[in-house]
């Protein structure tokens, strides 16, 4: 996985983080739910980078 990658997967998963705490703090579920999918799209895309790593070495 590039350095790139795992950044910005990471920051994906911040980002998520952070809407779901404020949509928690605000009482906004909509808000909480969308930061709870970005940490799971950002799980799912470091994953899929993982296997593509296995395969290639």
């Amino acid at each position: 996985m590039g350095l790139g990658d795992e950044i910005e997967n990471a920051a994906e998963k911040a980002g998520g983080k952070a809407e779901e705490t404020a949509g928690a703090a605000t009482g906004d579920e909509s808000l909480r739910t969308e930061g709870h999918a970005d940490q799971a799209k950002g799980d799912i895309k470091q994953a899929g980078e993982k296997v593509k790593d296995a395969f290639k070495g």
